[in-house]
């Protein structure tokens, strides 16, 4: 017997009927779910069932599967996990050799094999066809919502009315949104000469939207490069009610560590609270202050200072005279960033406590300001907020 002596009792039944059966049996088994059956899967089940055949016959493989990379595409955009596709097609493809070789006898052994060989050759096709269609529809609906998403945030930032944009992305505006203005710093491995340092920025940022996206979901909105940007974060979301944890989270998704300032808003006041963010995110650089979390309360008086006025005019003009001794600057600053402390502050600089102690001696001399003395240490604190100037300005 041959195989399409096999095969023919199949030719002969109603491939409408057959396909019918396949399908009911997929919905039974649950392999197919009631929300993915269609006319269109009983379609692309004949179609399987008549390409099946064919190559039984001897007819060489489809070379067209335009009409299944059609549906495989319905199925993506109606959210079927690609997962419950491709196992329906291997229970399809089971059940079939089933009806088509289901108590054969061992006699026509020779021609059950030809017939499975057959079978995952052609399951290899349709496999390949619909992982295919259903990736590149994803990838084009992924595209278009980041498409909206950037779309409405920029809007957002820029200060424009958004509300149409919104209704017409799908995306829901926030009552308030946390605004973040965040740096992320460049990876160790961006540096080392054996690896192209751009690809490995560009995977750094891709973890973050990642675990961004893994949190948050279309809810978060953002512009970020690899060195940081703005991220807009739903207020009255869930995982909002802990940022600093939010944040760490970020940080080990992206493996470097995150430092990031916020400030609540409206909708309708992003483009101011962007502004605040980024200047507050400026301070907190300069100042040397930590990767983390910090909120308005805590910069409070360094963001006064950088206000302009005739305070900080004068603040400035403290500090003029050390613009000549940039090592004694740079003394000053560090030993602050340090809280005083005398050996952290020599062994970052790799000098003797000693020869410290004759720098700061030396900052007093020139600006006419002691640093051991607290009172007069609060004005060259204060100076040297208004010397970074929230953008690391000179002093006025």
């Amino acid at each position: 017997m041959t195989i399409e002596s096999i095969a023919r009792p199949a030719l002969e039944r109603d491939p409408q009927v057959l396909a019918r059966k396949v399908t009911a049996r997929l919905l039974e088994s649950g392999a197919l779910s009631a929300a993915a059956e269609s006319t269109e899967t009983t379609t692309v089940v004949r179609m399987c069932l008549k390409w099946a055949i064919q190559r039984l016959e001897g007819l060489p493989s489809p070379e067209r599967t335009d009409r299944l990379a059609t549906a495989a595409a319905g199925w993506a955009r109606a959210g079927v996990p690609i997962a419950t596709v491709l196992h329906a097609v291997h229970v399809g493809f089971e059940y079939g050799l089933d009806l088509l070789f289901g108590g054969r006898g061992s006699a026509e052994r020779a021609d059950i094999v030809a017939g499975a060989f057959v079978s995952l050759e052609l399951l290899n096709v349709i496999t390949a066809t619909v992982s295919k269609a259903y990736v590149r529809e994803c990838k084009a609906a992924a595209l278009e919502d980041r498409t909206a998403a950037h779309t409405l945030t920029s809007m957002l930032l820029g200060g424009h009315p958004t509300s149409a944009m919104a209704r017409a992305s799908g995306i829901r505006l926030a009552e308030r949104y946390a605004v973040l203005a965040l740096a992320i710093p460049p990876h160790p491995d961006e540096s080392r000469p054996q690896l192209d340092g751009r690809v490995v920025a560009r995977r750094k940022l891709r973890r973050l939207q990642s675990g961004l996206a893994d949190r948050f979901g279309t809810a978060a909105l953002s512009l970020l490069s690899v060195d940081g940007g703005t991220v807009l974060l739903p207020a009255d979301h869930p995982a909002a009610a802990e940022l600093d944890e939010v944040l760490r989270a970020l940080a080990r998704a992206a493996r470097v560590p995150l430092t990031a300032t916020v400030v609540e808003s409206r909708p309708d006041r992003v483009s101011a609270a962007v502004h605040d963010a980024h200047e507050l995110l400026d301070i907190v650089e300069h100042s040397g202050r930590g990767p983390g979390l910090h909120r308005f309360p805590d910069l409070a008086l360094q963001y006064q200072l950088t206000r302009p006025g005739l305070g900080r005019e004068l603040l400035g003009t403290r500090l003029r005279p050390l613009l000549e001794y940039p090592d004694l600057l740079a003394t000053l600053r560090i030993h602050i960033g340090n809280d005083l402390s005398r050996r952290r502050t020599a062994e970052q600089m790799h000098i003797h406590p000693n020869t410290l102690d004759h720098r700061l001696r030396r900052v007093g001399e020139i600006t006419g300001l002691d640093p051991s003395d607290p009172r007069q240490l609060w004005y060259l604190r204060s100076a040297l907020v208004v010397c970074a100037g929230g953008r690391g300005q000179r002093p006025a």
